[in-house]
């Protein structure tokens, strides 16, 4: 059994100066001028977040955690090149949460790029209180089951009582710690080794929740 290994990595070296940022995308001007003030309304908007500065400005002081660093190869005509793939996960342990994956010849590179591509790939999740074992009505859990996969993984995500915790992995459970949820049940099946595709089988998971929202507002507007 492979081993796990996790680090935390140090945020204060990497500040981004929200002052000084210039956008050069639409999400980002909107951002900047404060006519966009969450990621939700981004979402809401069906609009990609393609800049750092929008996490940044939107939601500063976030938490990162590297979870893998792999060394990879691959034979060229001339000589075999190694680089270093670097697996990380960014969230506020409010409801926002993201996967970022960067392959680069330094490890130090390697944590940064994938930190960025995580941040650009953060994405709010809706709590609540959804296991018939609990009455609290609280947003401590999942409104419901959720299920996602990616690769040969298979992750369900099942509402718990209040109290429980996280039963799942240590992978999945930072990741879970990061996005604010506190009590859940997981069953994963598949190459679970492969801690990228198990993260992203859960990231699908948690997408689940927004997109079950999106289509109760849209029902609800045909209603009207």
């Amino acid at each position: 059994m492979a081993n796990f290994k996790s680090r935390r990595y140090n945020n204060e070296a990497q500040a981004f100066d929200v002052n000084g940022w210039e956008p050069v995308t639409l999400v980002g001007k909107m951002v900047k001028d404060r006519s966009v003030t969450s990621v939700e309304q981004i979402f809401s908007m069906g609009k990609n977040i393609e800049e750092v500065g929008i996490v940044e400005a939107l939601l500063p002081g976030m938490k990162s955690e590297v979870i893998e660093i792999k060394s990879v190869q691959r034979m060229t005509r001339n000589n075999r090149k190694q680089k270093y793939r670097v697996t990380s996960i960014v969230g506020d342990s409010n409801g926002h949460v993201g996967v970022g994956i960067a392959k680069d010849v330094e490890v130090k590179a390697a944590i940064d790029s994938s930190i960025k591509n995580a941040k650009m790939n953060i994405m709010p999740v809706i709590f609540g209180c959804g296991s018939w074992q609990c009455t609290c009505g609280k947003g401590h859990s999942l409104p419901f089951t959720v299920q996602g996969k990616c690769g040969s993984v298979e992750v369900i995500l099942k509402p718990a009582p209040r109290g429980l915790g996280i039963a799942a992995s240590r992978p999945v459970r930072m990741m879970l710690e990061l996005a604010g949820v506190k009590d859940i049940w997981s069953f994963s099946r598949g190459r679970t080794r492969t801690k990228f595709n198990t993260l992203m089988a859960v990231s699908g998971a948690l997408s689940s929740t927004l997109k079950m929202k999106n289509l109760k507002a849209s029902n609800i507007a045909e209603v009207k």
